[in-house]
Parts: C-alpha cells; sequence; structure tokens
C-alpha cells in the first residue's frame, strides 16, 4: 500500500510538499472538521518534514481558544464555522508555530449539526502568510452539499486546503 489516503488527495499532498520544498516554505495546518487529515495527507509523502512545521487539531471551540489564541468573542459572534474564525485559527497556527504559511479549516461535516444558514456540507477555510498584511487575507466558504457524506466532505475539504498551501506560479 502506497497511501491510506485516496489517490488524489496523496497525488496533490505530493504536488504540495514538492513545491513547498522547492519555495522553502514550512507549512502549518490548523483544522476542525478534517480532524489532521491535511496533515496527514502531507506526512504520508516522504521528506514531508523539510515541510510541515506544525499541525493542530483544534475540533472544540476550548481547544481554538487554547490552541490558536482564536478570541471567544469572536467565536460567539460568527460561529465556530465563519471566514472569520478560520482566519484566527491560520493566524494562530502562524504565530504558535513560526510557519511560513498556515491554512485552517473549520466546518459541518454531519450528518448532524446544520442549520438553515450553515447547513451540512459548509465548510470555511483561511490561510495566512508570513510577512503578508492581514487585508490580503485569503478566505472561502465552500457548500459542499448536504447531500455528501461525512467522508465524502472530509476529503473534499482536505483537497481544498492542500490546493491553498502550492505556492504561487511564478
Amino acid at each position: 500500500m502506497k497511501s491510506v489516503l485516496p489517490q488524489k488527495i496523496a497525488k496533490l499532498a505530493e504536488q504540495v510538499v514538492a513545491e513547498n520544498k522547492a519555495a522553502g516554505r514550512v507549512i502549518a495546518t490548523a483544522e476542525s472538521c478534517t480532524g489532521g487529515l491535511v496533515a496527514a495527507a502531507i506526512t504520508e509523502v516522504p521528506g514531508s518534514s523539510a515541510v510541515l512545521g506544525s499541525g493542530f487539531v483544534t475540533y472544540s471551540n476550548e481547544a481554538k481558544m487554547k490552541m490558536l489564541d482564536v478570541n471567544s468573542d469572536i467565536l460567539d459572534t460568527f460561529g465556530a464555522v465563519s471566514v472569520a474564525v478560520a482566519w484566527a485559527m491560520a493566524q494562530g497556527a502562524l504565530k504558535k508555530s513560526g510557519a511560513d504559511i498556515a491554512v485552517a479549516i473549520s466546518g459541518i461535516a454531519g450528518p448532524d449539526g446544520g442549520t438553515e444558514k450553515k447547513p451540512v456540507g459548509t465548510v470555511v477555510f483561511a490561510v495566512a502568510e508570513k510577512g503578508k498584511d492581514a487585508e490580503d487575507m485569503v478566505g472561502d466558504k465552500i457548500q459542499f452539499g448536504s447531500d455528501k457524506s461525512r467522508a465524502d466532505i472530509r476529503a473534499y475539504a482536505t483537497l481544498h486546503a492542500l490546493g491553498l498551501l502550492l505556492p504561487p506560479a511564478p
């Protein structure tokens, strides 16, 4: 067995490692609904230790506050599944790890937990980069579909987060 993860995820993780290694960038992840799948995908790749500095799995709000310094006011105002919280998670991961780039993921993988405003399948992402102005935030909110399985939503979120870690084309 070459990878415990689906081939599409493993292949993109190989690209993330190769391109970030070439760019001299160290990565951090801050994951909620993916439960560490992004970091796991990266560590499937030989040589990933040159690229992955830290991975934070902050499933609960308490963990987000303790491990990543996410302000409780942000959580109370916007909810855990918001670009604002994902941005705070990415900033916290960047600061705590000393990495060059951090990606954060929070979402509702289901089958329970969805609301009318945030149905199952809603996932938010944010990227923070060392030396970049906070005004240049990269954030996404994607609705993968409430008809998808929990596993599908987590896999799609992992793929999207890995894509966000690719360095810009020269």
